[in-house]
């Protein structure tokens, strides 16, 4: 029986755990201590404090997916089979993918990836409603399905319409007419992590074009056109940086594209893969490409290309930023008074980038026959360790690994379970967690820990004061 006690932990009656106050003590005045193996697991997975201390190992006999050989017969996207058969995702309906455990740490790292470049631009982040109000899309023109062509519209009880987002521009644009009056109160750079919904008219992509699914978008509010310029040229940056990061950065190539009426470009950021939907020419050596709707003479002599030195790419935009000038301010009455304390609209620009697409991209070109390899930063787990035995002692000496490398800052995931060696390394290779451990008597007795790097296959014998 499990009870409460006055530190907010769980801990055992039995006599054999100690309080969790007094453990925890114990445990920072002297980290390496050793611990009985019931008190390592009772501290690790009772104790809040120490969960939050210590990235807690995953035991892969109580992670409840399950890998399969076979993906669905009506997936045909390469990046939803392989994490559909990894235990990654969860295909609902066709466009819709729900994310189980190991997706969910996927996705989430890369949320901290592009949280760590926006704060640093001074973005702030905030949660907008999904529900959108009809009036504000009505006086932008964009509420038409004449105009905007993948809404989910419905209707409230009492019969007034509303629809799903498809993005954010209206409501965030007349949520800042409460904040936004002054020079003084300018600039403002704001992002969201938020599903959005589009009833996409075919859906084969996999998570890479769904009907639902979470993005990143960015908005910025400022003074003045020069002010937005600079500002984007930051985030052109940041999004180099957010693509490198994830192990994207030497396929990813900012993209000139048509920036409609406010400038004469956007940048799409593609990423050269045989399963993209878009059709780019690249000018390698200068690291930039330009979409078809762009490519003419005019454009090359701009932009100082030779069309000869192009090359023909398929890839997949796995971002985008646009200039979005004073359309949205001046739709919907968003001022701000100058020093001169004339009325003005705020220039406005747009961000974007779909988690699920930049997730399903690094699948499309990383993964390989055996399955899934995912970069480290972006990867559910730093190290995956398999034991590959059933005796107690050898039980023991892995936890101990465990624990070392927890405490090291590793997150770990513990393949503990009663399988044969062939089914344990097989479900590692389809998983693609970077670093694997192995541990069984036969490394016990050598006194060295086998590990394997699962891009390059490469496997070394080390010292364990060397994890």
């Amino acid at each position: 029986m499990f009870v409460n006690n006055e530190c907010g932990a769980k801990i055992s009656e039995s006599p054999l755990l100690e309080t969790c106050e007094t453990r925890r003590s114990e445990h920072e005045e002297n980290p390496s201590k050793d611990l009985s193996v019931l008190q390592k697991w009772a501290l690790r997975y009772f104790d809040p404090l120490f969960l939050f201390k210590y990235n807690s190992a995953m035991l892969q006999s109580q992670l409840f997916t399950r890998t399969r050989h076979d993906a669905p017969k009506d997936e045909v996207a390469k990046n939803a089979q392989l994490l559909i058969r990894a235990g990654f995702i969860h295909k609902d309906m066709a466009g819709v993918y729900s994310y189980l455990p190991l997706g969910l740490r996927v996705i989430e790292r890369i949320q901290n990836i592009i949280r760590e470049e926006l704060n640093a631009l001074g973005s702030v982040e905030l949660q907008l409603a999904a529900l959108q109000d009809k009036n504000l899309w009505e006086k932008t023109g964009r509420w038409s399905d004449e105009v905007v062509d993948n809404w989910f519209k419905t209707k409230f009880k009492n019969e007034a319409e509303t629809a799903l987002a498809i993005t954010h521009e209206e409501p965030l644009t007349n949520l800042m007419k409460d904040h936004i009056r002054s020079f003084r109160d300018l600039p403002v750079y704001a992002y969201q992590f938020q599903t959005k919904f589009r009833n996409e008219a075919r859906a084969k992509s996999g998570i890479m074009r769904g009907r639902e699914f979470l993005m990143k978008d960015l908005y910025s509010f400022t003074r003045s056109e020069e002010e937005h310029n600079a500002f984007y040229e930051k985030v052109k940056q940041a999004y180099l940086n957010i693509f490198k990061k994830a192990g994207l950065g030497d396929r990813t190539y900012v993209t000139f594209a048509s920036g409609g009426i406010f400038s004469k470009y956007s940048h799409e950021f593609q990423t050269l893969t045989d399963a993209g939907e878009d059709t780019i020419y690249v000018n390698k050596e200068r690291g930039i490409a330009i979409n078809s709707e762009v490519l003419n003479d005019e454009s090359l002599k701009e932009l100082g290309i030779a069309r000869e030195s192009l090359t023909e790419e398929k890839a997949v935009e796995v971002g985008n930023i646009f200039t979005l000038g004073t359309r949205f301010s001046e739709a919907l009455e968003l001022k701000f008074t100058d020093e001169a304390g004339a009325s003005q609209p705020v220039f406005m620009g747009s961000y974007g980038i779909g988690l699920p697409r930049v997730m399903g991209t690094i699948v499309e070109v990383l993964s390989d026959e055996k399955g899934l390899v995912w970069p480290a930063s972006v990867a559910p787990f730093d190290v995956h360790v398999i034991l590959l035995s059933t005796d107690p002692s050898v039980r023991s000496y892995a936890d101990d690994i465990v624990a070392t490398l927890e405490r090291s800052g590793k997150t770990v995931l513990y393949d503990e379970r009663t399988l044969r060696p062939g089914e344990k390394f097989a479900d590692a290779d389809l998983i693609g967690i970077p670093r694997r451990i192995i541990i069984s008597e036969k490394t016990i007795q050598s006194g060295q820990i086998e590990v394997k790097d699962r891009a390059t296959g490469e496997v070394s014998y080390v010292n364990e004061s060397s994890l």
